[in-house]
């Protein structure tokens, strides 16, 4: 089909210098609202106000523009069916051809911090979207617009003989995923009174395609939360490698979520979504080869992540390992040359280390629904842990605990981590029964010639008895860190108090399924 006639109405006016004078150039006639119609007079484009049409100023302040029966009658009319042409040519409304819109920035306006309610309803658009799915609605006679993005690709199909069928009918689904994105925003920030609504509304948007999913055969693509700036891929660039795929995005979620439970100079590998290495240390290069030694076997194909800048010395050694994926906060330029030699290493810069705060959501797919709770964010301390021993842990000690305990979090349940001088050296993860996870890591430990003589352990859940400490005890584990609340806590305590080892009770679960 041909345009001979447009409306046009936007907030946004970027593309829209280029637009306006191409359909002008094709002969079309332009009618525009409010602000929009002074920018294309501005331009020397012939342009009819809205008003003009309605015989009604704006009214409230803006507020009332375009809801107007010659506005909408000349947008729904079938063109197809005869009674509604006589009724327009009986009230001398005429049809429009391609409606244009987008709408007020009410993301934008409420991500900042301290918005007032009152500038925030203000950013709640009512004509925009009742022009948008009142061109959507009619496709079949209109062009529905709401993306800059598809200017030139209209203005290329009206220059070749028409905008065809097919092209109305995906403007028409892009259009109403427009409004209902947009609509869930405003919902979603009045539900914010309510930490889970009646009714909860997802609005993603399209990052780009991925190459697959999990497996070769499955399809995928990489969606972030519309508006929310912590996304996954927030302020971080690519410096070197290939597109990241399905589970390297995994597992860069999950090794960000371990380094951000460290200050000090730390290293995290990632595998399978699980944390396969982890130290602290003086020194990043120092926390890198502890993390590496922890378990070297499973480290290779893995997501590195380090939370200082990667030096020339750090890059080399780097270099001599295949990793997947590496993520910085910076690189030394004689680092990222050093590194850009491996070609299938994706270099990725994150100079904001964001990820998930206290509040947010995580949502799991299940049969027929989500399942929707907060983020296991915080970072414990602590505070709120009690010794239940009567052994009392040292500094050093204390120490391995809670770094065991910020490790453990992340591991897939039944987890239990071991570790020894802020070093993982023992890591067991996603066992049916924990004291196979116990048995796993001691495993680990052995296999890579790590000692867990005096070494600290931590276990995500309690122990509903006393026989996994034992055998981390008797391999010589001095201290454990656990939850505490079983009907047998004082069967454990007891085992752990005839081994001459400690105990400490955080009150807190940290299972990851």
């Amino acid at each position: 089909m041909q345009v001979g006639r447009a409306l046009i109405s936007v907030f946004d006016k970027t593309g829209l210098d280029v637009f306006a004078r191409g359909l002008s150039d094709l002969g079309v006639e332009i009618v525009a609202s409010g602000g929009t119609a002074a920018y294309i007079a501005e331009l020397g484009i012939d342009v009819v106000p809205v008003e003009e049409l309605t015989d009604v100023p704006e009214l409230l302040g803006g507020r009332v523009k375009t809801l107007h029966p010659r506005i909408h009658a000349g947008i729904l009319a079938r063109r197809g069916l005869e009674a509604d042409l006589d009724e327009l040519r009986e009230q001398g409304i005429r049809t429009f051809d391609l409606v244009c819109v987008n709408l007020y920035p009410f993301r934008g306006v409420t991500a900042r911090r301290n918005v007032r309610e009152e500038d925030a309803v203000e950013m709640i658009d009512i004509g925009g979207p009742a022009l948008l799915r009142a061109a959507a609605k009619n496709f079949v006679d209109v062009v529905p617009v709401c993306e800059a993005t598809r200017y030139e690709e209209i203005l290329d199909q009206l220059r070749g003989g028409g905008i065809d069928l097919d092209t109305r009918r995906r403007l028409a689904a892009e259009a109403f995923a427009h409004t209902a994105a947009y609509e869930t925003s405003i919902a979603s920030w009045f539900a914010d009174i309510e930490t889970f609504p009646p009714q909860l509304l997802l609005s993603l948007e399209r990052v780009g395609d991925l190459a697959y999913g999990e497996n070769p055969h499955q399809r995928a693509a990489y969606y972030a939360e519309a508006g929310v700036r912590r996304h996954l891929l927030s302020r971080v660039d690519q410096l070197n490698g290939r597109e990241l795929s399905f589970n390297n995005l995994n597992d860069l979620d999950a090794a960000r979520a371990v380094q951000r439970e460290f200050a000090l100079p730390s290293c995290v590998i990632v595998k399978h979504a699980n944390p396969c290495g982890c130290a602290v240390a003086a020194s990043i290069e120092e926390a890198y080869e502890r993390a590496l030694s922890s378990d070297p076997v499973s480290a290779y194909g893995g997501v590195v992540a380090v939370n200082r800048k990667v030096s020339a010395e750090l890059a080399a050694r780097l270099a001599e390992q295949f990793v997947e994926v590496l993520i910085a906060p910076s690189y030394e330029e004689e680092a990222l040359a050093t590194l850009r030699t491996k070609e299938g290493l994706r270099i990725l810069e994150d100079r904001e280390r964001r990820g998930a705060a206290p509040g947010d959501r995580d949502y799991r797919r299940v049969l027929g629904g989500f399942l929707v709770q907060d983020t296991d964010a915080e970072v414990d301390d602590r505070e709120g842990m009690n010794v239940a021993t009567d052994r009392h842990p040292d500094e050093a000690v204390w120490g391995d605990l809670l770094f065991a305990w910020r490790v453990v979090k992340h591991v897939a349940s039944n987890a239990i981590v071991i570790a020894k001088d802020l070093q993982a050296v023992g890591i067991g993860g996603g066992q049916m029964s924990r004291v196979d996870a116990v048995r796993l890591a001691l495993e680990k430990a052995a296999e890579h010639g790590h000692s867990v003589a005096g070494a600290s352990l931590a276990s995500d859940a309690f122990f509903p008895f006393p026989d996994g400490p034992r055998l981390a005890l008797d391999a010589g584990v001095g201290a454990i860190i656990q939850p505490g609340g079983s009907k047998r806590d004082a069967d454990v305590v007891g085992a752990v108090e005839a081994a001459g080892a400690m105990m400490v009770f955080t009150a807190r679960r940290h299972f990851r399924h």
